[in-house]
């Protein structure tokens, strides 16, 4: 790469740790990459690559022409820059464009150039949501409390992309502190500002991984990874199209990542179908050296590629359940219509009764406001030198006296920050009776109808975003049984893997179908997903968001 390009980028790197406005920063860093990548393009080769259209192109397609030497990951690359560009201001789905995004592109073509080709993820652009540590970036979590936290090391699955190849194209919104800062309306963060759905831009895309959902719905990247604790991957797929997977506790690891409850809190893929969720879960499953949780994952860890198969629902016990969260007369029809797909595809269905389950989001409220101060803190403690915010009594006193975030009730944080221990029966009990519930009397129960999974409706369409203040969050506080026991809070606290796929529209909104199973079941989740999205094909992409960005280029 030309000198001249490298200093560029290392002045817009001075201007992010010099400066005190860290979404400025933000817009110099992106603007820089953008200005780069057009720099690159002249300078890294006698002729500029062919242009390469990305737009709901699978991850599988665009390693398979990468392959074939039909493109170039520069080529790829800076088509998504393009799309950032053109379509995310509406949006506000990306923080950030990574400084060396075209740099990056740049040495894997030459390792496909050299035949050092690194796997199918070698070149392929990936968008993480801003609390995963990534060198060269900050992880803000949403916060200017953390807008000096740049990591001196990637977090355990960035490190797994950048081994098997991918860029690591930028980062992308999420509520703040993955929505552990407050239950007054807060959806985004002060950072990345309000996101909207791609389907309707007057729509909520959900939390906390909004930003990693509308990313992957608008093809902002090749794919995208999120975080979840109740159902952070998993409610935004649902309303905006998208496959993800919530694996088994740990099989991806958790170090690195801004946490609220490493008892719950995972990585997941977001991706536009199965095959291409699958292809990251090949990549970001395994064992992590700073997660010690995840000491077994590589021993179940497997080719999800390969185990994918059109007759895996053929013979299969599949559990089906009517009453959770996302049943009701809006979803009704799509689901009766996806339970008739599965009994076509050859799967013995069994009516699972919804008495079961109960409303668990008050033991939820107590388990995460506990862990959240107790793993943040240790988080913060090991956090880059520069970062100032050390534990949760930093913060609720930088929140307080910080005019970018005083505008905001944090009465989350304080609620944590108020916690004297997890050895307080409050927590203690409360966990005990919510796992309990989760796993033995709840989904363990429902195996026992000598089911190998689950399905069940993910959530309801999208609803109208809010006015700022609104109250509402999943965990607020609320008399128990005031909310329809939920199947993404359930898999959480049990520790099980749960999968979305999208199971259709409703009024041009899209809703997901979830198959959750036990422990290290993610193979058979996934190849039974893959057949029933080959029998469906309940996709359609979203066409709104192209609208409101022509409007907005107009204004």
């Amino acid at each position: 790469m030309p000198p001249f390009v490298l200093s560029a980028a290392s002045t817009f790197h001075r201007s992010l740790f010099c400066t005190g406005d860290v979404k400025m920063a933000y817009r110099q860093l992106t603007a820089a990459a953008l200005m780069l990548s057009l720099t690159v393009g002249a300078c890294s080769r006698e002729e500029p690559a062919k242009p390469y259209a990305v737009e709901d192109v699978p991850l599988s397609q665009i390693s398979a022409d990468l392959a074939a030497g039909a493109t170039t990951s520069a080529a790829v690359t800076q088509a998504y820059i393009e799309r950032i560009r053109m379509y995310d201001a509406p949006l506000k789905a990306v923080i950030m464009v990574a400084p060396d995004a075209l740099q990056q592109a740049a040495a894997s073509d030459r390792r496909r150039q050299d035949g050092k080709a690194l796997g199918p993820l070698d070149g392929i652009p990936i968008l993480l949501k801003d609390n995963i540590d990534a060198l060269g970036m900050p992880t803000t979590a949403g916060s200017y409390a953390l807008e000096h936290n740049v990591p001196t090391q990637d977090a355990d699955l960035t490190h797994r992309l950048r081994e098997a190849g991918a860029i690591i194209l930028g980062k992308v919104n999420t509520n703040q502190f993955a929505g552990l800062r407050t239950t007054q309306g807060l959806l985004g963060s002060t950072v990345g500002g309000m996101p909207h759905n791609p389907y309707d831009l007057a729509r909520t895309p959900a939390g906390s991984s909004n930003g990693s959902g509308i990313a992957a719905a608008v093809s902002f990247s090749a794919a995208t990874v999120g975080t979840c604790t109740t159902g952070s991957v998993i409610g935004p797929a649902s309303l905006m199209g998208l496959v993800s997977m919530r694996p088994t506790i740990a099989l991806i690891s958790r170090g690195g990542i801004v946490p609220i409850s490493l008892g719950q809190d995972t990585a997941g893929p977001m991706a536009r179908n199965v095959t291409d969720a699958a292809m990251m879960m090949n990549v970001m499953a395994g064992a992590g050296a700073r997660d010690a949780a995840s000491a077994e994952a590589d021993a179940h860890k497997t080719d999800y590629v390969k185990a994918l198969s059109t007759d895996a629902l053929k013979g299969q016990k599949v559990g089906v359940i009517r009453g959770m969260a996302g049943y009701s007369d809006v979803t009704r029809s799509l689901f009766d219509e996806a339970v008739n797909v599965l009994a076509a595809q050859g799967a013995e269905l069994v009516d699972i009764p919804a008495d079961i389950f109960e409303d668990l989001s008050q033991e939820q409220r107590t388990i995460l406001i506990y862990d959240f101060k107790q793993d943040l803190n240790a988080y913060l403690a090991a956090a880059a030198p520069a970062q100032k915010v050390r534990t949760m009594t930093d913060l609720v006193a930088f929140n307080k006296a910080d005019p970018r975030e005083n505008m905001w009730s944090q009465d989350l944080v304080e609620a944590a920050e108020a916690t004297t221990g997890r050895d307080n029966p409050e927590y203690v009990n409360a966990l005990a009776y919510a796992k309990n519930k989760a796993g033995p009397e709840g989904y363990d129960k429902a195996f026992g109808y000598g089911v190998v999974a689950v399905v069940t409706p993910t959530g309801q369409p999208a609803g109208l975003i809010p006015p700022p203040g609104t109250a509402g969050h999943t965990i607020s506080a609320r008399p128990k049984g005031s909310s329809p026991p939920s199947p993404s809070m359930y898999a959480a606290l049990a520790g099980y893997p749960n999968l979305t796929v999208p199971m259709g529209q409703v009024e041009g909104l899209p809703v997901g179908l979830s198959f959750i199973g036990p422990r290290w079941s993610e193979s058979l989740l996934l190849s039974m997903a893959y057949a029933y999205e080959q029998a469906s094909h309940k996709r359609i992409a979203p066409a709104a968001y192209k609208q409101a960005s022509a409007t907005s280029k107009q204004q």
